[in-house]
């Protein structure tokens, strides 16, 4: 009772949009797991215990839980009920860094840094971020991690000019992009399935051969202008990528 409750006051704060009522639900919905208030493997409310409480339609109910399982944030138990998801499902329609990415699902997200060096780019990256060979280049290797647990091998590579201050970085590099009006708002990305080598393995805490996700980035500004380039390796058995398709016409 004490969630239900929560909800309740969370969305006669929301009722004051003009949104329609499921957005208005799935917003307090969302809210409380960015806040940790709901907190990964934890049981949502029942549809129907949703719909007394509330006041709103078993359509608007479920319209609003759909909406938040399409975007990763919870999964459903057949004939055991709704949770906030553990399982990682990314939507491939949405441009997140890895800690903006953690906080809407209400984990605590950290890095291991492994590299963070400033130098010349290569003739892959010259091309790929559009750039002269002599405009330096950060370079960021981490591993990114979702409650302790490692997640995903993070190669990055954006022009210097893009960061301000390298030493003054903190926690996320959208975020050392955004202050210098530099955050990407579109991406191209390229998977494939992989198998995980030895450093891989040793990193993600996984054994030499698990299944992993290769995952290749290239982001632009809104000018078109190419600004970064991320290779990455997502573990296999925590990460789902969803896309969302639709016949052509």
């Amino acid at each position: 009772m004490k969630l239900i409750d929560e909800i309740l006051q969370r969305l006669r704060r929301t009722s004051r949009t003009a949104d329609p009522l499921y957005k208005q639900l799935a917003f307090t919905i969302r809210e409380l797991i960015e806040s940790g208030t709901l907190r990964g493997g934890e049981a949502l409310p029942a549809e129907r215990d949703l719909v007394t409480a509330t006041g709103l339609s078993r359509i608007t109910v479920r319209k609003a839980i759909e909406e938040l399982l399409n975007d990763g944030l919870l999964s459903k138990r057949h004939g055991v009920g709704t949770f906030v998801s553990t399982q990682i499902d990314q939507p491939l329609s949405i441009l997140l860094g890895f800690t903006a990415d953690m906080q809407r699902r209400g984990a605590q997200s950290s890095s291991i840094l492994l590299n963070k060096s400033v130098g010349l780019p290569n003739s892959s990256e010259v091309l790929k971020l559009g750039i002269s060979p002599n405009e330096k280049v950060l370079r960021l290797s981490r591993v990114r991690l979702s409650e302790g647990e490692p997640l995903a091998v993070e190669n990055a590579t954006v022009p210097l000019y893009a960061v301000g201050q390298v030493d003054e970085m903190g926690e996320s590099l959208y975020d050392a992009l955004e202050k210098t009006s530099s955050k990407p708002i579109r991406a191209l990305q390229r998977l494939h399935a992989a198998i995980a080598n030895q450093e891989e393995a040793r990193l993600l805490k996984i054994s030499v051969g698990d299944p992993i996700l290769h995952i290749e980035r290239r982001s632009f500004l809104e000018n078109g202008r190419p600004i970064e380039v991320t290779i990455s390796a997502y573990r296999g058995d925590r990460y789902d990528f969803i896309a969302e398709l639709s016949i052509e016409r």
